[in-house]
Protein backbone atom coordinates (compact mmCIF):
# COMPACT_ATOMS: atom_id res chain seq x y z
CA UNK A 1 0.00 0.00 0.00
CA UNK A 2 1.40 3.59 -0.79
CA UNK A 3 2.46 5.78 1.99
CA UNK A 4 1.10 8.84 1.59
CA UNK A 5 3.34 10.81 3.67
CA UNK A 6 5.76 10.71 1.17
CA UNK A 7 3.77 12.25 -1.41
CA UNK A 8 5.36 15.33 -0.84
CA UNK A 9 7.95 15.01 -3.57
CA UNK A 10 5.42 12.40 -5.45
CA UNK A 11 5.80 14.68 -8.77
CA UNK A 12 7.74 11.17 -9.35
CA UNK A 13 4.97 9.95 -11.01
CA UNK A 14 5.47 10.94 -14.33
CA UNK A 15 8.77 10.00 -14.75
CA UNK A 16 7.40 6.47 -15.45
CA UNK A 17 4.95 7.56 -18.73
CA UNK A 18 4.30 8.09 -16.41
CA UNK A 19 2.62 6.34 -16.51
CA UNK A 20 2.59 5.53 -15.32
CA UNK A 21 -0.46 3.82 -11.33
CA UNK A 22 -4.76 0.84 -6.75
CA UNK A 23 -7.09 -1.08 -7.35
CA UNK A 24 -10.96 -0.15 -8.28
CA UNK A 25 -11.81 0.06 -4.39
CA UNK A 26 -13.65 3.15 -5.40
CA UNK A 27 -16.55 1.30 -6.42
CA UNK A 28 -16.78 -1.11 -3.36
CA UNK A 29 -18.83 -0.27 -0.61
CA UNK A 30 -18.01 2.65 1.52
CA UNK A 31 -17.35 1.86 5.46
CA UNK A 32 -19.69 3.60 7.68
CA UNK A 33 -16.59 4.87 9.55
CA UNK A 34 -15.56 6.57 6.19
CA UNK A 35 -15.42 10.02 5.98
CA UNK A 36 -18.13 11.86 3.73
CA UNK A 37 -17.84 12.95 0.30
CA UNK A 38 -16.40 16.25 -0.15
CA UNK A 39 -18.64 17.81 -2.30
CA UNK A 40 -19.13 20.96 0.24
CA UNK A 41 -15.41 21.98 -0.25
CA UNK A 42 -16.21 23.09 -3.79
CA UNK A 43 -14.49 22.75 -7.11
CA UNK A 44 -11.79 24.78 -8.49
CA UNK A 45 -13.17 27.57 -10.77
CA UNK A 46 -11.93 27.08 -14.50
CA UNK A 47 -8.36 28.76 -14.35
CA UNK A 48 -7.85 26.68 -10.93
CA UNK A 49 -8.39 23.24 -13.33
CA UNK A 50 -6.53 24.31 -15.78
CA UNK A 51 -3.72 25.55 -13.44
CA UNK A 52 -3.62 22.20 -12.07
CA UNK A 53 -3.34 20.46 -15.09
CA UNK A 54 -0.41 22.37 -16.74
CA UNK A 55 1.32 21.52 -13.43
CA UNK A 56 0.48 18.02 -13.52
CA UNK A 57 1.57 17.62 -17.07
CA UNK A 58 5.36 19.79 -16.54
CA UNK A 59 6.16 17.02 -13.23
CA UNK A 60 8.77 14.61 -13.41
CA UNK A 61 12.06 13.66 -12.73
CA UNK A 62 14.58 16.89 -12.70
CA UNK A 63 17.11 16.32 -15.38
CA UNK A 64 17.91 12.99 -17.75
CA UNK A 65 17.79 9.43 -15.40
CA UNK A 66 18.51 5.62 -16.04
CA UNK A 67 16.17 3.14 -14.68
CA UNK A 68 16.64 -0.94 -14.29
CA UNK A 69 13.50 -2.20 -13.28
CA UNK A 70 11.66 -5.80 -13.54
CA UNK A 71 8.08 -6.56 -15.19
CA UNK A 72 6.52 -9.01 -13.66
CA UNK A 73 3.17 -11.14 -14.72
CA UNK A 74 0.21 -11.67 -12.32
CA UNK A 75 -2.11 -13.77 -13.94
CA UNK A 76 -5.33 -14.95 -12.35
CA UNK A 77 -4.37 -18.67 -13.83
CA UNK A 78 -0.94 -19.59 -15.09
CA UNK A 79 2.55 -19.04 -14.24
CA UNK A 80 4.04 -16.20 -13.44
CA UNK A 81 6.46 -14.48 -15.92
CA UNK A 82 8.99 -11.97 -15.37
CA UNK A 83 10.58 -9.49 -18.13
CA UNK A 84 13.69 -7.43 -17.64
CA UNK A 85 13.90 -3.63 -18.77
CA UNK A 86 15.56 -0.60 -18.79
CA UNK A 87 14.66 3.31 -19.54
CA UNK A 88 16.28 6.17 -20.36
CA UNK A 89 14.37 9.60 -19.32
CA UNK A 90 14.55 13.33 -19.97
CA UNK A 91 12.59 16.46 -21.37
CA UNK A 92 12.40 18.34 -24.73
CA UNK A 93 10.52 20.86 -26.29
CA UNK A 94 7.64 19.36 -26.15
CA UNK A 95 7.42 17.53 -23.13
CA UNK A 96 8.54 14.24 -21.13
CA UNK A 97 10.57 11.78 -23.37
CA UNK A 98 11.14 7.88 -22.83
CA UNK A 99 13.44 5.43 -24.03
CA UNK A 100 12.39 1.77 -22.76
CA UNK A 101 14.36 -1.41 -23.92
CA UNK A 102 12.68 -4.59 -22.86
CA UNK A 103 13.91 -8.26 -23.16
CA UNK A 104 10.73 -10.74 -23.61
CA UNK A 105 10.93 -14.14 -22.66
CA UNK A 106 12.18 -15.29 -26.33
CA UNK A 107 15.47 -13.29 -25.08
CA UNK A 108 15.12 -10.53 -27.96
CA UNK A 109 15.00 -7.23 -27.15
CA UNK A 110 11.82 -4.70 -27.88
CA UNK A 111 12.64 -1.32 -27.72
CA UNK A 112 9.97 2.34 -27.85
CA UNK A 113 10.22 5.62 -27.96
CA UNK A 114 7.39 7.31 -26.08
CA UNK A 115 7.05 11.09 -26.14
CA UNK A 116 4.49 12.96 -24.61
CA UNK A 117 3.02 16.32 -24.64
CA UNK A 118 1.09 18.42 -27.42
CA UNK A 119 2.72 16.20 -30.65
CA UNK A 120 2.56 12.57 -28.72
CA UNK A 121 4.02 10.14 -30.67
CA UNK A 122 5.39 6.15 -29.96
CA UNK A 123 8.22 4.66 -32.01
CA UNK A 124 9.19 1.16 -31.94
CA UNK A 125 11.85 -0.93 -33.15
CA UNK A 126 10.31 -3.80 -35.68
CA UNK A 127 12.41 -6.25 -37.36
CA UNK A 128 15.27 -3.41 -37.36
CA UNK A 129 12.57 -1.13 -38.77
CA UNK A 130 12.18 1.91 -36.78
CA UNK A 131 7.73 2.57 -37.13
CA UNK A 132 5.43 5.23 -35.52
CA UNK A 133 2.73 3.69 -33.77
CA UNK A 134 -0.92 4.15 -34.85
CA UNK A 135 -3.89 5.06 -32.41
CA UNK A 136 -4.51 1.06 -32.76
CA UNK A 137 -1.03 -0.04 -32.05
CA UNK A 138 -1.02 1.76 -28.65
CA UNK A 139 -2.72 -0.81 -27.02
CA UNK A 140 -0.28 -3.48 -28.44
CA UNK A 141 1.49 -4.95 -25.02
CA UNK A 142 5.09 -3.61 -24.59
CA UNK A 143 6.12 -7.86 -24.92
CA UNK A 144 3.87 -10.38 -25.15
CA UNK A 145 1.89 -11.72 -22.10
CA UNK A 146 1.80 -8.76 -20.46
CA UNK A 147 -1.49 -6.30 -20.51
CA UNK A 148 1.03 -2.93 -20.43
CA UNK A 149 1.31 -1.19 -23.56
CA UNK A 150 2.53 2.29 -25.48
CA UNK A 151 -0.74 3.49 -24.10
CA UNK A 152 -0.21 3.20 -20.72
CA UNK A 153 3.41 4.57 -20.55
CA UNK A 154 2.38 7.98 -22.89
CA UNK A 155 -0.40 9.02 -21.39
CA UNK A 156 -1.71 10.86 -24.44
CA UNK A 157 -5.47 11.76 -22.77
CA UNK A 158 -3.57 14.40 -20.05
CA UNK A 159 -3.54 16.90 -23.79
CA UNK A 160 -6.97 15.59 -24.77
CA UNK A 161 -8.84 18.85 -24.81
CA UNK A 162 -12.06 16.76 -23.22
CA UNK A 163 -11.54 17.15 -19.73
CA UNK A 164 -14.16 17.86 -17.07
CA UNK A 165 -13.35 18.14 -13.43
CA UNK A 166 -15.60 15.46 -12.07
CA UNK A 167 -15.60 15.71 -8.46
CA UNK A 168 -13.71 15.63 -4.68
CA UNK A 169 -13.69 12.71 -3.20
CA UNK A 170 -11.41 10.95 -1.06
CA UNK A 171 -8.75 7.85 -2.19
CA UNK A 172 -7.60 6.30 0.81
CA UNK A 173 -8.43 9.03 3.00
CA UNK A 174 -6.66 11.52 1.35
CA UNK A 175 -8.51 14.35 -0.79
CA UNK A 176 -8.02 13.95 -4.51
CA UNK A 177 -9.73 15.86 -7.47
CA UNK A 178 -11.33 13.60 -9.76
CA UNK A 179 -10.48 14.70 -13.78
CA UNK A 180 -12.38 12.83 -16.60
CA UNK A 181 -10.53 12.55 -19.90
CA UNK A 182 -12.74 12.03 -23.53
CA UNK A 183 -11.00 11.10 -26.17
CA UNK A 184 -10.74 12.99 -29.40
CA UNK A 185 -13.18 11.88 -32.11
CA UNK A 186 -9.62 10.91 -34.49
CA UNK A 187 -8.60 8.68 -31.53
CA UNK A 188 -12.18 7.37 -30.53
CA UNK A 189 -13.07 6.23 -34.48
CA UNK A 190 -9.87 4.15 -33.96
CA UNK A 191 -10.40 2.59 -30.37
CA UNK A 192 -13.84 2.63 -29.76
CA UNK A 193 -13.71 0.55 -26.95
CA UNK A 194 -12.41 3.37 -24.99
CA UNK A 195 -14.71 5.71 -23.71
CA UNK A 196 -12.98 8.28 -21.32
CA UNK A 197 -10.08 7.80 -18.50
CA UNK A 198 -10.31 8.95 -15.08
CA UNK A 199 -7.58 9.92 -12.94
CA UNK A 200 -7.50 11.09 -9.36
CA UNK A 201 -4.93 13.60 -8.34
CA UNK A 202 -3.83 14.17 -4.39
CA UNK A 203 -5.35 17.46 -4.07
CA UNK A 204 -1.95 18.19 -2.47
CA UNK A 205 0.46 17.05 -3.76
CA UNK A 206 -0.72 17.02 -7.83
CA UNK A 207 0.45 13.54 -7.53
CA UNK A 208 -2.12 10.93 -9.28
CA UNK A 209 -3.55 8.37 -6.82
CA UNK A 210 -5.44 5.87 -9.65
CA UNK A 211 -5.88 5.96 -13.39
CA UNK A 212 -8.30 4.09 -14.56
CA UNK A 213 -9.60 3.13 -18.47
CA UNK A 214 -13.59 3.27 -18.90
CA UNK A 215 -15.38 1.55 -21.38
CA UNK A 216 -18.32 2.41 -23.84
CA UNK A 217 -20.70 0.82 -21.34
CA UNK A 218 -18.98 3.08 -18.39
CA UNK A 219 -17.25 0.11 -16.51
CA UNK A 220 -13.50 0.59 -15.66
CA UNK A 221 -11.49 -2.35 -18.09
CA UNK A 222 -8.04 -1.10 -16.34
CA UNK A 223 -6.39 0.50 -13.37
CA UNK A 224 -2.98 1.53 -12.55
CA UNK A 225 -2.15 2.37 -9.37
CA UNK A 226 1.03 3.47 -7.70
CA UNK A 227 1.96 1.00 -5.15
CA UNK A 228 5.32 2.72 -3.52
CA UNK A 229 7.76 5.62 -3.74
CA UNK A 230 12.18 5.13 -3.11
CA UNK A 231 14.04 8.04 -2.19
CA UNK A 232 17.30 8.58 -4.47
CA UNK A 233 19.20 11.38 -3.45
CA UNK A 234 17.25 14.17 -2.69
CA UNK A 235 14.12 12.56 -5.35
CA UNK A 236 11.64 10.50 -4.86
CA UNK A 237 10.59 7.89 -7.91
CA UNK A 238 8.04 5.29 -8.15
CA UNK A 239 9.22 2.11 -6.68
CA UNK A 240 6.90 -0.27 -7.83
CA UNK A 241 3.28 0.54 -9.99
CA UNK A 242 0.76 -2.13 -11.00
CA UNK A 243 -1.37 -2.68 -14.09
CA UNK A 244 -4.65 -4.46 -13.51
CA UNK A 245 -7.27 -5.94 -16.31
CA UNK A 246 -10.34 -5.60 -14.46
CA UNK A 247 -12.12 -7.84 -16.83
CA UNK A 248 -9.41 -10.75 -16.41
CA UNK A 249 -8.38 -9.44 -13.46
CA UNK A 250 -4.60 -10.07 -14.66
CA UNK A 251 -2.06 -8.32 -13.33
CA UNK A 252 1.05 -6.50 -14.42
CA UNK A 253 3.90 -5.25 -11.87
CA UNK A 254 6.67 -3.04 -13.05
CA UNK A 255 9.40 -2.62 -9.90
CA UNK A 256 12.44 -0.75 -10.19
CA UNK A 257 15.63 -1.87 -8.98
CA UNK A 258 18.20 0.59 -9.60
CA UNK A 259 18.29 4.34 -10.69
CA UNK A 260 20.88 6.85 -11.84
CA UNK A 261 19.76 10.40 -11.55
CA UNK A 262 21.52 13.78 -12.75
CA UNK A 263 22.57 12.25 -15.85
CA UNK A 264 23.29 14.57 -19.32
CA UNK A 265 22.67 12.15 -21.69
CA UNK A 266 23.14 12.49 -25.16
CA UNK A 267 20.20 14.06 -27.51
CA UNK A 268 20.51 11.29 -29.88
CA UNK A 269 19.42 8.80 -27.12
CA UNK A 270 16.16 10.25 -27.89
CA UNK A 271 15.76 10.41 -31.63
CA UNK A 272 13.94 7.65 -33.51
CA UNK A 273 16.40 6.34 -35.93
CA UNK A 274 18.77 5.62 -33.01
CA UNK A 275 16.03 2.89 -31.46
CA UNK A 276 18.61 0.34 -33.93
CA UNK A 277 21.53 0.96 -31.78
CA UNK A 278 21.98 0.31 -28.50
CA UNK A 279 22.66 2.65 -25.72
CA UNK A 280 25.05 1.89 -22.91
CA UNK A 281 24.31 1.73 -19.43
CA UNK A 282 25.63 4.33 -17.11
CA UNK A 283 28.82 3.77 -15.30
CA UNK A 284 28.32 1.38 -12.29
CA UNK A 285 28.95 4.30 -9.94
CA UNK A 286 26.31 6.17 -10.65
CA UNK A 287 23.58 3.29 -10.80
CA UNK A 288 22.09 2.78 -7.03
CA UNK A 289 20.39 -0.29 -6.47
CA UNK A 290 16.89 0.11 -5.29
CA UNK A 291 15.51 -3.77 -4.90
CA UNK A 292 16.70 -7.04 -5.93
Amino acid sequence: MAKYDRFAPAIAWRAFFVLGFVTASVFAAVPVSAPPELAQVGLPDTAETARILVQFRQTGIAGDYFLDFELRTLPRRGDEKSFQGKMWGSRNADGSITRVALTGGDGRQHRLLVQNGGQAAVWRLVDQRVIQLDFAMLFEPVVPGVNLTAFDLQMPFLYWPGVTLERITRMRGRPAHVFVFRPPSAFAAKNPEVGAIRVYLDTQYNAPTQIETIGRDGRVTKTLSLIDLKKVGEQWIPKSFEVRDEITRDKTRLVVTAAALGLALPSATFAPATLVDEVSRPATERILKISP
